[in-house]
């Protein structure tokens, strides 16, 4: 291990302004030593011991994030880490460990009162390291933090859009084959001789049933017992044929009476074909439907994403309607609400003024928010969460509520504290709220949490023009 001179840490950059004999003095201080590769300078929870000066070697700075290692950064001969003057941090939040044979200089966390007091350049130069690793940290945390939400919301959009695709695929694949089966049914309604009354008259009728819209909503019991008794009339009636005529005409709010009304008026013998007719167009309006729907499902969902990422404008503050974000983060979280069972109330005051504010970092408030709410859910009876909107003077004010355990009074003071979490090793980083509240401090606004068994709101009040 070498030994180490005011002229050797003089030539790191950020000590070159310092005094060598204010240098000396922190040699003499300090611990001087090695730790082999594999051997740990920090782990997260544990003290921090004092500010640590890298001579020699590499430290690989990394946490647990879902059971992977999330690489932050490399530190190398010159970098000065660990605890600095008039820094809160006093307990690790990482792995630091040595990736090669390592020098170390610690500086004891004893000493650091006489450091400010008695050495001024000294101290000077730490905290300039110190505000410098804020900012450089805070960004990359904000970077993390964006992309861990991305993941999230990625896995339960995807499973989102499998669903309407794999509709779309089921649904053109069927008709398909049915319009395959057309010919034949087409020959047996050629075959009939229909005056052009009649024509106009079940074209009328065509049209008359899609273009009901009015149909009632029917639970499994109602909507059997109506094909069953619908059954019963076309084995009255000797119609045959059409297997799922019942379901259709059930569909599209067909009754006995309109086929009574529709028999009366034309020949006996030809109904079935008509009927089969009329069925086959059903089958083929109720495929189409599916896919429009699907294919809609699909749009609404691509268009959440562009509106929840913003990704089409620029980051300045503009006039939204609060509601948009919320509802579109609500979209991109739907497959956990399902997942989770859980019970959504809007209380929404829709007459709220529009609101200046930055629409992708409030979506990040929104999406942490109903998130750890989810989370805080997991395993609870009849779960719920409620979202509502209220207009205060010149404030809007936004809760989230969940009926889960709450927040045990002896955390509520450190839930917004960068990486502190109550989530299980890997699952959480501690930044969700920390973000929040960095978020809403950039719109004038607060965060605050009410909490007991049953209930926990989170508030949100900001001015509306931010």
């Amino acid at each position: 291990m070498q030994d180490i001179s005011a002229k050797d840490l003089k030539a790191i950059k950020i000590f070159k302004d310092v005094p060598e004999d204010q240098l000396q003095w922190m040699i003499d201080q300090s611990n001087h030593y090695e730790l082999q590769e594999g051997e740990y300078l920090t782990k997260p929870g544990l003290p921090l011991m004092g500010t640590h000066v890298i001579i020699s070697g590499k430290i690989e700075l990394y946490r647990i994030q879902n059971n992977a290692k999330l690489f932050i950064a490399e530190f190398a001969a010159g970098y000065v880490t660990g605890m600095l003057p008039f820094s809160r941090g006093t307990i690790g939040v990482a792995y630091g460990q040595c990736t090669e044979l390592t020098q170390l200089m610690t500086f004891p966390k004893e000493k650091m009162r006489e450091l400010i007091v008695s050495h001024y350049e000294l101290t000077q130069a730490l905290v300039i390291v110190m505000t410098s690793r804020v900012r450089e940290f805070t960004e990359l945390e904000q970077q993390n933090e964006k992309m861990m939400a991305l993941g999230k919301l990625s896995a339960g959009l995807a499973h989102e859009l499998n669903n309407p695709a794999a509709a779309i695929v089921r649904g053109s694949v069927s008709l398909k084959n049915h319009l395959l089966m057309q010919p034949d049914d087409f020959k047996k309604l050629i075959s009939i001789h229909l005056s052009p009354e009649e024509v106009d008259l079940i074209n009328n009728k065509m049209s008359s049933i899609l273009a009901n819209t009015d149909r009632p909503v029917l639970s499994m019991m109602k909507r059997s017992q109506r094909e069953d008794e619908i059954l019963d009339w076309l084995d009255d009636h000797q119609v045959n044929g059409c297997e799922d005529i019942a379901d259709n005409l059930v569909e599209f709010g067909v009754t006995e009476e309109d086929l009574e009304d529709l028999k009366n008026k034309i020949n006996k013998n030809d109904f079935s074909p008509i009927l089969l007719w009329i069925n086959n167009n059903l089958t083929t309006e109720r495929m189409v439907a599916d896919i429009q729907e699907a294919s809609k499902r699909i749009a609404d969902l691509v268009g959440s994403v562009k509106t929840f990422t913003h990704m089409d404008r620029g980051g300045e503050k503009e006039v939204i309607d609060i509601h948009t974000g919320i509802r579109n983060t609500l979209t991109m979280l739907n497959y956990k609400l399902k997942k989770g069972n859980i019970k959504i109330t809007e209380d929404f005051d829709l007459d709220l003024p529009h609101i200046k504010a930055m629409v992708g970092e409030l979506n990040q408030v929104w999406t942490n928010l109903i998130d750890n709410a989810i989370d805080a859910l997991e395993n609870q009876p009849d779960p719920e969460l409620e979202i509502c909107t209220r207009l205060e003077k010149d404030f809007v004010k936004v809760g989230i509520i969940d009926n889960g355990p709450g927040v045990p009074e002896t955390i509520r003071n450190k839930i917004f504290d960068p990486f502190f979490t109550t989530k299980s090793v890997g699952k959480g980083t501690g930044l969700g709220l920390d973000v929040v509240l960095r978020i809403v401090k950039q719109h004038n606004g607060s965060v605050t949490l009410l909490s007991e068994p049953g209930k926990t709101e989170f508030l949100v009040c900001f001015p509306i023009n931010g």
